[in-house]
């Protein structure tokens, strides 16, 4: 633990702050009581140096994807451009404030308009509006433009969203914060999407059914287009999860598989770094039928009258409110930052945006059959091999895999093999999810991993397979925090920095 408190200075130690203007005392007694602190704050008295040792401390204490390979399925933990942070800190981008008026923030602006722009292009949707700062907040959005365009036909009463059971868990839950009740549809056999379940459940009450393609499984849905039909046919709304579009980006999109309503995330398929759960940005595009609803404001734009400088390139942009707006769904206009910096990577790649995502589905199969096909000499010495989550000869982004062979030779399960590799100097792959696969790993290399990476993965998968249950059950070994009990710790958060008492 760091001992930054320990440090015992002189109060005033580690910061400085002019003399206020007023008498001390004096403005204290304008300061109702109930306030005013009851003792001095706790703040470290410690000096630069040592705070800068601790922060230093801290980050050497974390994982990222600057320190080693992050193989976390359905996340995209993908290398963030060090340029796109250069761009972001221009004054023009990092020193403006949110209430600035729109003649102050012309070149933001045009950013941001840019930025709507592509997102629509790339998904196929024709409005888009960048307020929502992550994915949940994302679907959450684009389900409340779906119940307020039920409204405004006359349908209220559509109540019902249907998901697959291979859904991200962030689906139903944002669906029923809309007040939805939820049907889930069981997979088919082969991990796909069930399309006789689907018929099953549709009918007039449908609003909406929400769905990720690829699915969690790492495969692509084949009936899609013939889902959106049977969810369309019964006046229900098609909403994509853009969880996975790393893996179809300039292939197809969601526009040409009938979806109504998309949500991105900016913090996986263009590169904003996920800083540590945070800050994440999860736009949402929709149909011109959905757009009378997004939230308020977009950016709009017409030409530059005369005595107008805008941005430079001829318009004059401006903030507009849709016509039936939900309202706002974030306090400002959404994670600037984190628009600025994909906005930068878009501009990067362009077009090669598609070479990324063919890149990204190469990664994913070479390490799947890497992993699944080791040379007869290491095959000996393994435990059990791992079981495909889902069988498929070509996966997308990512893939599954099943420890239950491994727990039925040795006893050793999925969470140990994930956390055995913390000790080789990996992050562990996404653990126990979907939950359609049993004992499920699930593995995302990205497409900025190289093959020497991904072999070196491989081998070390193949090692932790071949290691003694007595090793794999009580990983990590040499990482500064040993394994936790993780549901004790859900429940009993520590969100303050243990200190002595410094009086």
């Amino acid at each position: 633990m760091s001992d930054i408190f320990a440090f015992k200075g002189s109060e005033d130690a580690g910061y400085a702050q002019p003399a206020p203007i007023a008498d001390a005392e004096a403005a204290k007694e304008r300061i109702p009581t109930s306030l005013r602190r009851a003792e001095r704050a706790a703040w470290p008295t410690a000096s630069e140096p040592e705070l800068v040792r601790h922060y230093t401390w801290l980050s050497q204490r974390n994982f990222g994807i600057d320190t080693g390979f992050y193989p976390l399925g359905s996340c995209t933990m993908k290398h963030n451009p060090r340029v796109n942070e250069r761009i972001v800190q221009l004054a023009g981008m990092n020193d403006v404030h949110p209430l600035a008026p729109a003649h102050h923030l012309q070149g933001l602006m045009a950013i941001f308009y840019e930025m709507q722009e592509m997102l629509g292009h790339c998904a196929g949707m024709d409005e888009v509006t960048l307020q929502p700062v992550a994915g949940a907040q994302g679907e959450f959005t684009a389900i409340r433009c779906i119940q307020e365009y039920h409204r405004s036909i006359g349908q209220p009463h559509r109540d019902k969203v249907i998901v697959p059971d291979s859904a991200h868990g962030t689906n139903p839950a944002s669906a029923a914060m809309c007040g939805y009740s939820i049907i889930e549809i069981p997979s088919g056999e082969d991990g796909r999407l069930d399309l006789d379940a689907l018929r099953a459940v549709v009918g007039d009450d449908t609003a909406a059914m929400m769905i990720t393609n690829p699915s969690t499984l790492g495969v692509f849905e084949p009936d899609i287009a013939e889902a959106t039909q049977i969810v369309h046919d019964a006046g229900g709304q098609m909403y994509y999860d853009g969880a996975n579009f790393n893996a179809i980006i300039g292939r197809t999109n969601p526009g040409l598989m009938g979806f109504d309503a998309v949500h991105y995330n900016l913090h996986k398929t263009f590169s904003q770094p996920h800083g540590g759960g945070g800050p994440g940005s999860g736009p949402i595009g929709v149909k011109t039928h959905l757009a009378e609803f997004l939230p308020s404001p977009i950016v709009g734009r017409r030409p530059s009258e005369e005595g107008e400088i805008g941005a430079g390139d001829g318009w004059w942009y401006t903030w507009e409110t849709p016509e039936n707006s939900i309202g706002k769904v974030h306090q400002w206009h959404g994670n600037a930052g984190a628009v600025v910096r994909s906005w930068a990577f878009y501009r990067r790649y362009g077009r090669d945006l598609t070479t990324m995502s063919e890149h990204a589905v190469l990664n994913a199969n070479y390490l799947r059959y890497r992993i699944m096909n080791p040379s007869p000499e290491v095959r000996e010495k393994i435990h059990a091999m791992p079981a495909d989550g889902c069988p498929a000869d070509v996966v997308k982004h990512e893939f599954t895999l099943s420890m239950t062979p491994l727990v039925d030779a040795i006893g050793a399960n999925g969470k140990d093999v994930a956390k055995r590799l913390l000790d080789y100097g990996y992050m562990s792959p996404t653990l126990y999810f979907p939950m359609i696969v049993p004992e499920c790993l699930m593995i995302e290399p990205t497409e900025t991993e190289s093959k020497e990476a991904l072999d070196k993965f491989a081998d070390d998968f193949h090692a932790v397979l071949s290691e003694d249950a007595d090793i794999l059950t009580t990983a990590p070994h040499t990482t500064d925090v040993k394994r936790v009990d993780e549901v004790w710790a859900a429940r009993n958060l520590i969100l303050r920095h243990p200190k002595e008492d410094n009086s």
